[in-house]
């Protein structure tokens, strides 16, 4: 009923930038809080950053100063900006979302997954 679609992955050579989209659609009612994780071959899934509905955000240390999270309240999208990029970041991003559906119920939503790959 609910679901989440990421895109924007691909390779990119370090250094570059990239942006990842993330489009929640169904019967949401509001959207509590939206981020973003990435699983790396062989790691466990991290978060990378979060932003809250009140507009507050977090990131992993990991990529503060060089991603931001950012949302289109009216298209129910989030976005991830990702500049500087080092191999280190490659991996499949997911979107993860904690919604009130219309029939007020909290759901935690995960994308499919979109592959960023940062490699020369």
């Amino acid at each position: 009923q609910v679901q989440l679609v990421e895109s924007g992955g691909g390779l990119v050579q370090p250094g570059g930038s990239l942006r990842l989209s993330c489009v929640a659609s169904g019967s949401i009612w509001t959207i509590n809080a939206m981020g973003w994780y990435r699983q790396a071959p062989s790691k466990e899934r991290e978060l990378v950053a979060v932003i809250i509905s009140d507009g507050s955000t977090n990131y992993a240390d990991s990529v503060k100063g060089r991603f931001t999270i950012s949302r289109d309240n009216a298209k129910n999208t989030v976005y991830l900006r990702m500049n500087s990029l080092k191999p280190e970041d490659t991996a499949v991003y997911y979107c993860n979302a904690d919604v009130l559906t219309l029939t007020r119920r909290y759901l935690e939503l995960w994308g499919q997954g979109t592959l960023v790959t940062v490699s020369s």
